[in-house]
């Protein structure tokens, strides 16, 4: 019995002991309820970008009526720009509202950025052109109206750096297998 109960013991300690100079991560129900957090955030942020896109390409009645429907002819930048721009950028942002170019580089702009959170995928690129995009919209009316300079568009820009720095496309997103691609592992600014 002696013998039977050490080896039981030395089989236990063998097999649950990491091996020397090795750790075992394990994580915590707040890691855990951390990692699902953001990525719940990084999903609603992409919805918010894809929201945009899909209403201002085909007029779906919330911000953007129909008969002014990028589809049907209109500019998602031209009223925004023209109208509602104020404060020291109003000039530049009058003079490229309704140009082409600005109206597919936004559109694009939204569509990719949106893509990437909701998938988790390329969310260092997604981050950037985001955060870009959102202290742009920013500067469209300074100061914003109801604080001297803070508004939602500058704490969403942090939020799209935190979401890329903690790897939020990991969890409930294809951030591993995208990862894994050897484009993207040649080219880490990709992830």
């Amino acid at each position: 019995m002696d013998t039977m109960t050490a080896t039981v013991e030395r089989i236990t300690a063998n097999t649950n002991a990491p091996a020397a100079g090795v750790t075992r991560d394990v994580e915590t129900t707040g890691q855990q309820a951390t990692r699902y957090v953001f990525a719940g955030l990084r999903i609603a942020l992409g919805w918010t970008f894809l929201w945009a896109f899909l209403d201002k390409m085909f007029g779906l009645g919330h911000e953007t009526a129909a008969k002014n429907a990028w589809i049907n002819g209109g500019s998602p930048t031209k009223g925004f720009l023209t109208f509602g721009a104020a404060g020291p950028f109003k000039g530049f942002y009058n003079g490229i509202a309704g140009a082409a170019w600005a109206d597919w580089l936004f559109m694009i702009g939204l569509l990719a950025i949106g893509t990437a959170l909701i998938l988790g995928i390329g969310l260092r690129v997604a981050a950037v052109a985001g955060g870009l995009l959102l202290v742009m919209m920013w500067t469209v009316v300074l100061p914003p109206a109801n604080n001297p300079f803070m508004d939602d568009h500058l704490i969403y820009a942090g939020l799209l750096a935190a979401l890329a720095l903690v790897g939020a496309g990991n969890t409930l997103g294809l951030g591993r297998v995208w990862a894994k691609l050897p484009l993207v592992q040649r080219l880490t600014w990709l992830r």
